[in-house]
């Protein structure tokens, strides 16, 4: 068998075969004084709970009436543009965790603001989170997982080439309180698709 490169992408299995205390196989259950189905050793009773994934990123603000995007080198949505933004590694805020997600994919420099949107994904088990950032320099260095970063005007944003919804619900949101003047924190849920 061929070792895939380090760089391929294996998430992490959302139901487990083995405890990770005892090695037992584990049971699919609901457990006493609970009410979801987990995965539960009935050897050593270690309960294995699942929580949501979080992803973090940044909405880069160049000038006044642009935005830095980038164009993905990875799976999934291969060649697609998207905002900087990725999961959060553990021992990092949320902040942290935006702001590397911006100098892997970007290299850009910016100065961090606030909060913009939260954005529940329960069908995905994900809670992605966005904040505002001013960008400090044009210079531009994407990392590995970008095939390029690049400004955007507005009205020149590629709607049709965006690789997620969250993507675009958090743009579609950022254009709004743009010709309002004034950025506001936004909060909701994005459901399934039909055919997802």
């Amino acid at each position: 068998m061929t070792q895939p490169s380090a760089s391929f992408y294996f998430p992490a299995p959302r139901t487990q075969n083995f405890c990770t205390q005892c090695g037992s196989k584990l049971t699919r259950m609901v457990p006493p004084d609970d009410n979801r189905m987990r995965d539960v050793c009935e050897n050593c009773g270690a309960v294995h709970y699942q929580n949501p994934r979080n992803v973090v990123g940044i909405v880069p603000m160049w000038k006044d009436d642009q935005v830095l995007l980038c164009r993905r080198a990875i799976e999934p949505r291969y060649n697609t543009w998207t905002l900087p933004a990725g999961f959060m590694e553990l021992g990092e805020t949320l902040v942290q965790g935006a702001l590397r997600e911006m100098g892997e994919e970007a290299g850009a420099q910016v100065e961090p603001g606030p909060l913009f949107t939260v954005i529940s994904v329960p069908y995905a088990e994900q809670v992605h989170v966005y904040y505002l950032a001013k960008v400090t320099s044009d210079v531009l260095d994407p990392g590995p997982e970008s095939l390029e970063a690049r400004f955007f005007h507005l009205d020149e944003i590629p709607w049709n080439q965006l690789a997620f919804r969250t993507v675009s619900a958090t743009l579609e949101r950022y254009v709004q309180d743009h010709k309002a003047g004034r950025f506001q924190i936004h909060e909701f849920d994005i459901a399934p698709r039909d055919h997802e």
